[in-house]
């Protein structure tokens, strides 16, 4: 997602015009609806709502999501200039560094949530006396601290030269050959591919797997709690986890299979790699756009949530009490209990 094209030591190739197009339209979806949405997330728990641990959870998610999408128009005026870089070099570091900084955040956040709602559920006499809004500010900035420490490698891989086809065109790429244009060919080629390989895996590992199977394990626990405590009066919670899974999930998972395969390319996979990066990275983007989704409508009845105003709705999906309970519940706890979204 950091590319539209793919850098294979001195060879670009780019994905024919319609995918220009196909990803301009996408990346142009993705801005609108992520900017809109998780800007209307800003203004109200940052300045409508008191401030609680969920209002601290999403504000911080709106904002990773929100500056994620704020950037994409450099991406639509790189798709549209035929990969032409025109922002300088600076820019091109710093846009890159800004996109995995608040991807990284984004994806811990909603880990981090996932294990807030977790203790919440499955601890809820230690939540109740430890849960507090300075420890979610305290998680929440420790988040922003590893994100930033995690996307870092950009500033140094990022780089601009012009393009081997047009003079004229300078493409925003990684340059991943830290030998230097001295060195033997076999040692630049070794160390390209050493340092592609390192990025790809540790992206992978760290942005998708980790993540995701913590997300995994501490939905799979609340279930089991909702289930065998019989809290949930109705199956929603059960449709909201499923949704986050899935969406993470289906966003995530087919953009680093095919940084995989661009890794181990092979000329039979250029086709592909050609219509499969530019795809998969819109994919990725689209992501950020529907956490607001996720988090906000999916967790109440449609029909309501119409009839009520704008505010009314997003009080109600960052309050403390998310998820009604059973009446007879008889754990002091209860209110922590049925906090899962």
């Amino acid at each position: 997602m950091e590319k539209n094209f793919i850098v294979v030591r001195s060879e670009t190739i780019f994905p024919p015009r319609c995918m220009h197009v196909v990803s301009m339209v996408i990346y142009s979806i993705a801005f609108v609806l992520g900017v809109t949405g998780n800007g209307l997330v800003i203004f109200i728990t940052g300045f409508r709502m008191k401030r609680t641990v969920n209002t601290i959870w999403f504000l911080n998610l709106a904002v990773a999501d929100f500056i994620f999408t704020f950037f994409l128009p450099f991406s639509v005026a790189y798709t549209a200039l035929g990969f032409h870089w025109p922002f300088g070099r600076a820019l091109c570091k710093i846009n890159t560094t800004l996109a995995f900084l608040n991807l990284y955040a984004s994806v811990y956040l909603l880990m981090v949530i996932s294990i807030d709602r977790c203790i919440s559920v499955v601890r809820p006499v230690w939540a109740q006396n430890h849960r507090t809004p300075k420890l979610a500010f305290l998680v929440a900035l420790g988040v922003w601290v590893v994100a930033l420490a995690l996307c870092s490698p950009n500033l140094y891989f990022r780089h601009t030269a012009p393009s081997p086809n047009n003079e004229n065109i300078t493409n925003c790429y990684n340059n991943f050959d830290t030998a230097g244009e001295g060195a033997p060919m076999e040692q630049r080629k070794n160390r390209f591919n050493t340092n592609h390989r390192a990025m790809t895996i540790s992206r992978f590992i760290l942005g998708f797997v980790i993540p995701f199977t913590v997300i995994v394990c501490c939905y799979g626990a609340i279930l089991a709690k909702l289930k065998r405590n019989q809290l949930a009066r109705s199956g929603k919670p059960f449709m909201v986890i499923a949704a986050v899974i899935v969406a993470f999930f289906l966003c995530w998972l087919p953009y680093h299979i095919f940084s995989f395969l661009e890794m181990n390319r092979t000329p039979s996979l250029d086709t592909a790699l050609i219509v499969g990066l530019p795809l998969t990275a819109s994919l990725a983007f689209i992501n950020s756009c529907l956490n607001p989704i996720l988090y906000v409508f999916m967790g109440q009845d449609f029909k309501e949530k119409v009839r009520r105003s704008l505010f009314s709705a997003f009080e109600r999906a960052f309050s403390e009490e998310a998820i009604s309970t059973t009446a007879n519940t008889k754990s002091k706890s209860t209110d922590m209990d049925s906090e899962v979204f």
